[in-house]
């Protein structure tokens, strides 16, 4: 993790892209790294946690195979994100922000999508796809899986 930080350290706000190349590395930011981090930054522990914790895009653990995002912005939520949502709940059998157990999928919400005029948006895989409903949802997350 130090070569990383070394990668990154003299880029503008360099704590983001540090954790970013961490998570990309190890699919995940795993807490053992924060002191390291902190260290090599010569920032709090409370300050990389801190980012940690704000965005949504890092995790503590690795992702499913499969990655599963839901736009729940306004827009979406207007076309029925909400309903998207409890769908993908009840089909994948996690809730967001979750892991199945057998790490076959993980189920995500996000704030927007930058794809509000063809809402719901999901992203599955890093794809992203509009105007999906439930049916649709199933079929992409059928064909990911299978992948």
């Amino acid at each position: 993790m130090r070569a990383v930080v070394a990668a990154h350290r003299d880029e503008r706000g360099a704590l983001l892209p540090i954790l970013h190349a961490i998570q990309d590395e190890l699919g995940c930011v795993d807490p053992a790294v924060v002191p390291v981090v902190a260290e090599e930054l010569n920032v709090s522990r409370a300050e990389v946690h801190g980012v940690l914790s704000f965005y949504h895009d890092f995790r503590s653990e690795p992702a499913g195979r499969t990655t599963v995002r839901i736009c729940r912005a306004e827009a979406c939520q207007s076309v029925g994100a909400e309903a998207l949502v409890a769908h993908a709940r009840d089909r994948l059998g996690v809730s967001l922000g979750e892991t199945a157990f057998d790490r076959s999928v993980s189920l995500d919400q996000v704030f927007c999508l930058g794809n509000c005029a063809l809402g719901p948006s999901v992203q599955v895989d890093g794809r992203l796809y509009g105007r999906v409903d439930a049916e649709r949802l199933d079929a992409l997350v059928d064909e990911a899986v299978t992948r």
